[in-house]
């Protein structure tokens, strides 16, 4: 008998959750909460959507599990603040653990999670709450990835490391061994961390220019 999920939110990571939650783990999606400034048409993916406040009478924190399906919006606190609303309530938080990605770590990962497919987790890895990897990441042997944090596409984090609490890594990072990162970090898309990088530091990548040579004028393409 498949268990009962309850998804918060309305966008298109909570439409991903109900995809990926209906069609590769052992839950139903029943429905969906948001805060009720945003209840809207009352409908998603063809299921109720459910004031978060009137959510205990209607969907009982006994008999369901629910999910946090946000994004990294105000550096993760937006995701952290409903999930801890969440718990509040009483309810289980579920996570997703996608099948086609490889997991070595013996299942060293917390609450609310959302990790997706070709993710690579080596042995000795921990990953802490509400954390979410995106597609195509390495996580290097004796990692840890702490509470809130988000991390994008295809970023690779070397053996030894340490993400702490609530940073975002965007796509194409790479970070050498033995870094940590602290808390509150914004590391930018295609960046290269090769020291420790200070609480609330962002790191940016350099930006590819736009040639001079216009390509109408290239010979070869």
């Amino acid at each position: 008998m498949k268990k009962k999920l309850v998804i918060f939110g309305t966008g298109d990571i909570a439409q991903l959750a109900w995809y990926y939650f209906s069609t590769d783990t052992n839950y139903e999606v029943i429905g969906f909460t948001v805060d009720r400034e945003y209840l809207g048409a009352g409908r998603f993916c063809d299921l109720p959507v459910i004031a978060f406040d009137e959510l205990p009478g209607q969907f009982a924190p006994d008999e369901h599990d629910l999910f946090v399906a946000l994004s990294y919006s105000k550096l993760n606190a937006v995701r952290r603040q409903k999930y801890l609303d969440a718990k509040g309530l009483g309810y289980r938080l579920a996570s997703y653990v996608s099948s086609r990605a490889t997991i070595l770590n013996d299942g060293r990962i917390g609450e609310n999670c959302f990790i997706l497919e070709d993710n690579t987790i080596q042995p000795f890895v921990t990953i802490g709450d509400n954390v979410t990897l995106w597609s195509g990441n390495h996580i290097g042997h004796h990692s840890a990835i702490e509470d809130h944090s988000f991390i994008a596409s295809h970023v690779v984090v070397s053996g030894g490391c340490r993400i702490e609490s609530s940073c975002f890594i965007g796509v194409n990072a790479t970070i050498r061994d033995h870094v940590t990162i602290g808390e509150k970090c914004v590391i930018g898309a295609g960046a290269l961390i090769l020291t420790d990088a200070e609480p609330e530091g962002v790191y940016l990548g350099s930006a590819t220019e736009r040639s001079r040579v216009p390509s109408s004028r290239l010979r070869n393409i």
